[in-house]
């Protein structure tokens, strides 16, 4: 099978990106009901390359390698030749000789591109400045594991047109959803991202109105990692965008409100939104491991029956 990577959710069909959701949701059920029986991963080994911090996306991939028997290698720049300049091409040809797999979580989504053209082995996109598919794959698993389908029904993105909102914008192609990108003027997305979406996607500048109807309202923080000197200009630029109880009382009555987390509570969100019964970010931090081991699965071993 030739070497496949998923650096956004363009490079899979949107019929590979529907196995993964039913597969992840698989796996997951297996893991209560057996254990971590399934190995299939004996003696192989994910290099995990951090140039930015995390919790969810280090421990869900790691312990994805460790539940399917094999092994993660935790690379930090400090700790690697990539602090030292060596070429990217460079390390990921060297990387391809040593392991089955490379997990990069960085600023830079050229970059990323590039390694991943050097690479003979599969690179996942565990966040860039661009884009954040890992957690798209979480979100919809968890939407379509409390609600079915996701085909045809609306979702609500409101916050700043950075990564997470760029694949919230691939995941309503690829899932055939519509969603409305709430923003204040100057915080939209890229705007051929927002073109290539074609009529699933509709930019809008009132959150109380855009959420009317709508089947799931999701956000982020206000200021993303590398953004801390912007914190008090986008807090004033971004009032009136805190997600709350009261918004989601517009939303339709089974409406789910999802965050890719660590949360900011008081700013982005309400100081209790998520002690709200319509929050689900619990289910959908958890469904990282098991969406993610779908995808390293998928990537090393092809399909699966379940």
């Amino acid at each position: 099978m030739a070497t496949r990577h998923f650096l956004t959710l363009l490079d899979l069909s949107p019929e590979e990106l529907r196995y993964l959701i039913q597969r992840g949701i698989s796996i997951k059920n297996g893991l209560k009901t057996h254990g971590p029986t399934y190995t299939p991963f004996a003696n192989r080994t994910l290099a995990m390359i951090f140039e930015k911090s995390s919790t969810r996306t280090r421990v869900s991939f790691e312990t994805a390698m460790a539940q399917f028997g094999g092994h993660a290698l935790f690379l930090s720049p400090r700790d690697t030749q990539l602090g030292r300049g060596e070429p990217i091409g460079d390390t990921a040809r060297v990387l391809a000789e040593m392991v089955d797999a490379v997990m990069i979580r960085t600023f830079s989504h050229a970059g990323l591109e590039e390694f991943a053209a050097a690479s003979e082995v599969p690179v996942i996109n565990a966040l860039t400045d661009d884009y954040h598919p890992c957690q798209l794959l979480a979100d919809v698993m968890t939407w379509t594991e409390l609600r079915g389908s996701v085909r045809g029904r609306t979702a609500v993105w409101i916050g700043d047109g950075n990564n997470m909102c760029h694949s919230w914008i691939n995941a309503a192609r690829q899932f055939d959803f519509q969603l409305r990108v709430v923003c204040p003027e100057g915080y939209e997305p890229r705007q051929d991202i927002l073109d290539a979406a074609g009529d699933r996607v509709t930019l809008h500048r009132d959150p109380m109105a855009a959420v009317e109807g709508a089947d799931l309202v999701t956000t982020d923080v206000w200021a993303s990692m590398g953004q801390e000197e912007e914190q008090a200009r986008r807090e004033a630029d971004f009032a009136g965008f805190q997600v709350s109880e009261a918004m989601l009382d517009r939303a339709a009555g089974d409406v789910l409100f999802l965050h890719c987390l660590p949360a900011h509570r008081g700013e982005e969100i309400s100081e209790t939104l998520l002690d709200d019964p319509r929050a689900v970010v619990w289910q959908e931090a958890g469904n990282r491991l098991h969406a993610q081991k779908a995808l390293i699965e998928f990537l090393m071993l092809g399909r699966v029956e379940s």
